[in-house]
C-alpha cells in the first residue's frame, strides 16, 4: 500500500484487552504535551472490535508515555455522530477518534448530507490495522468455490442471497464490486451483524455472508461454516486454503477496512508528528502484536500523509460502485 509498511497479525485477543466502561489511566509528567487528559473517542458500542482496538492502543500509548487516556464510546448514525463530535473539537490534540473506512470512507457517499466533512474537518494521524473480509457459507453448502457461486448466480440472476452485517458497509459494498465485475445479481439481506445472520446462513435460509476474518473465524475453525474467499491481496496466514478473489478471477474487489487514529483539522503540526511517532511505535511492539495474534488483521503504519492518501484513494474507487448500486442511508 505505497510506502506503508506491513505485517500479517490478528485482532483475535482484542476482545480479552479492554473491558467494556471507559477508563481513565493516571499521567506522568512529560513535555508539553498532553497537559490534560487525552479523550479518544469509539464510533461503536463498547466491546466491538473498534472499541477493543482503541482500548488497547490507548493503553500502550499509556504505558509508553505516562498520558491520561479517556476512551469514550459515541456510537448512531454509522459513526458520525463520534466523527462529528471530534471535527467541532478544540484543535489541541486532546481529542482523537478511531475512525475506519466504513465512516470516513463510505458514509460522505451514501449520505446526501453530513455535519461534517472528513477532508476538511478532520486531520489523519496514524494508521493502526486494516479487517480483511472473508466470505462463508454453510458448511453443507454445495458451493465450494467463488466460480460455484459465480455460475449459479448466473443461472438464476437474484437467487442467491448474500447477507452481509448492514447497508452500506464496507461488506456490502464488496459485494455490489464482485456482481458488477462478475456481471451476476445476488440479493442483499442486511443484517445487524454476524451474530443475528448466523442462525439463518446454518439453517440454510441465506446462501452466503460476508464479514470480517475476525468476526468469522472462530466459526470457520469449528467447521460451522467454509470460507469460499478473502478479499486481500494475498491469502490469509490464519486462511492458508482460502483464495484471493484476485487469484479467482475477480477483479475489484480487493477491499478492507481500515482503522486510523484521527483529529480535528487545525491540530498543530508538532503534536501530529508526535501522536503519529508514538502510536506507531507502539502498534509495532512486540508485546502489542502478541495481544492482537490469531484472528487475520493487517497492521499497517505509515504517516499521516499516507492514512489521508489511502482513504481517499478508498473513497475515489468505490464511488462509482456506491453510485451504480443506488445504495443509500438517508
Amino acid at each position: 500500500m505505497m510506502t506503508l509498511t506491513r505485517r500479517t497479525l490478528a485482532l483475535g485477543g482484542l476482545l480479552a484487552v479492554a473491558a467494556a466502561t471507559a477508563t481513565i489511566v493516571p499521567a506522568r509528567a512529560q513535555g508539553n504535551y498532553p497537559q490534560r487528559p487525552i479523550k479518544f473517542i469509539v464510533p461503536f458500542p463498547a466491546g466491538g472490535g473498534t472499541d477493543n482496538l482503541t482500548r488497547l492502543v490507548s493503553t500502550k500509548l499509556t504505558d509508553a508515555n505516562g498520558w491520561a487516556i479517556v476512551v469514550e464510546n459515541k456510537p448512531g448514525a454509522g459513526g458520525n455522530l463520534a466523527l462529528d463530535q471530534t471535527a467541532k473539537a478544540p484543535a489541541d490534540g486532546l481529542t482523537l477518534v478511531m475512525a475506519q473506512t466504513d465512516n470516513v470512507v463510505l458514509n460522505p457517499l451514501l449520505y446526501s448530507k453530513l455535519t461534517y466533512n472528513p477532508d476538511k474537518d478532520l486531520r489523519a494521524v496514524a494508521l493502526v490495522a486494516a479487517g480483511p473480509a472473508v466470505l462463508v457459507v454453510n458448511a453443507d453448502s454445495p458451493y465450494k468455490t467463488l466460480d460455484d457461486i459465480i455460475q449459479a448466480a448466473k443461472k438464476d440472476p437474484g437467487r442467491l442471497s448474500f447477507a452481509t452485517p448492514g447497508t452500506g458497509t464496507i461488506s456490502h459494498i464488496i459485494s455490489e464490486a464482485w456482481q458488477k465485475s462478475s456481471n451476476i445479481k445476488f440479493t442483499h439481506v442486511p443484517f445487524r451483524g454476524m451474530a443475528q445472520a448466523m442462525p439463518d446462513l446454518l439453517g440454510g435460509r441465506i446462501d452466503m455472508y460476508m464479514g470480517s476474518i475476525p468476526t468469522l473465524l472462530s466459526h470457520i475453525q469449528s467447521g460451522k461454516v467454509r470460507a469460499i474467499g478473502v478479499t486481500t491481496a494475498r491469502r490469509s496466514k490464519l486462511l492458508p486454503d482460502v483464495p484471493t478473489y484476485t487469484e479467482s478471477g475477480i477483479k475489484g474487489v480487493e477491499l478492507a477496512s481500515v482503522w486510523g487514529v484521527m483529529a480535528p483539522a487545525g491540530t498543530p503540526d508538532a503534536i501530529v508528528k508526535q501522536l503519529n511517532e508514538a502510536i506507531n511505535k507502539v502498534v509495532n511492539a512486540p508485546e502489542t502484536a502478541k495481544k492482537i495474534v490469531d484472528s487475520g488483521a493487517e497492521l499497517i503504519t505509515g504517516t499521516p500523509e499516507d492514512m489521508a492518501r489511502l482513504y481517499a484513494s478508498d473513497r475515489a474507487r468505490l464511488a462509482p460502485i456506491v453510485k451504480s448500486s443506488g445504495t443509500t442511508l438517508d
